[in-house]
C-alpha cells in the first residue's frame, strides 16, 4: 500500500481476507489488529523449516513502507526501535528461536519482498532479535542445499531462493547469483544456527 492509513483499512477489512497481528507506523506507532492467540492471515501459503501454512503458528507484523512498488525507501529510525521493542515483547511471550524471525520475502519467496533488503536485520540481531552471522564461512557449497539447510523451501527457482536469501543477510548484493560472498554468508548463517 502507499501509506499506513491505508494498509491498516485494508488488514482491518473483513473483505479483504488479509490481516496482521500488527502494524508499526513510520512514526514508530504500534497497532494492534489481532490477538496474538487468533490466527492471522499475513503469510499466505507459505514455509520455512518443513512446516507450510505459516499463519497457523506465527505472530505476524507489518512494517509500514511503499514498498519496492511504491518508493521502496529507508526504515525510520522510531520504526525500527518500535519493531525491536515489540518483538522483544512477543520473544518474551513466545519460545520463538532466533533462526524463526523471518520476512515474509523468506517464508514466501516466489510472491513477497518483503520487509526487503534495506530493513535492519542485522541491527535488530544485535539487540537479541533473530540471527546474524558473526562472520562468513567458507565460498563453497551447492546454495540449494545450504538454502534448505537454513530453512526455504527447496522447489523453487533457484535465483528466486537466492534473492530472497539476499535481501535478509546479504542487503548489499540482492541479484540472485550465488557469488562466493553469498555462498560465504550461506556458510556462515549456518555456523551460526549451530
Amino acid at each position: 500500500m502507499t501509506s499506513g492509513a491505508e494498509a491498516i483499512a485494508r488488514l482491518r477489512d473483513p473483505e479483504a481476507v488479509v490481516s496482521s497481528h500488527y502494524v508499526v507506523e513510520e512514526d514508530g506507532q504500534v497497532f494492534r489488529l489481532v490477538p496474538e492467540g487468533l490466527r492471522a492471515r499475513h503469510a499466505g501459503i507459505s514455509f520455512w523449516r518443513g512446516r507450510e501454512a505459516l499463519n497457523d503458528v506465527s505472530v505476524g507484523i507489518e512494517i509500514v513502507n511503499p514498498g519496492h512498488e511504491w518508493g521502496y525507501r529507508h526504515f525510520p529510525a522510531l520504526q525500527m526501535a518500535a519493531v525491536a521493542d515489540l518483538c522483544l515483547e512477543i520473544l518474551g511471550r513466545h519460545p520463538i528461536p532466533a533462526r524463526n524471525v523471518i520476512g515474509h520475502s523468506d517464508v514466501a519467496p516466489d510472491r513477497k519482498q518483503d520487509p526487503g533488503e534495506l530493513f535492519d536485520w542485522q541491527g535488530l540481531a544485535r539487540n537479541g532479535i533473530g540471527l546474524w552471522p558473526a562472520q562468513d564461512g567458507p565460498a563453497e557449497g551447492d546454495p540449494r542445499e545450504l538454502l534448505g539447510r537454513i530453512g526455504y523451501r527447496t522447489d523453487l527457482e533457484l535465483p528466486v531462493l537466492i534473492t530472497a536469501f539476499q535481501r535478509h543477510w546479504r542487503p548489499e548484493r540482492v541479484d540472485g547469483v550465488a557469488d562466493a560472498g553469498t555462498l560465504a554468508r550461506m556458510r556462515g548463517l549456518l555456523a551460526a544456527i549451530g
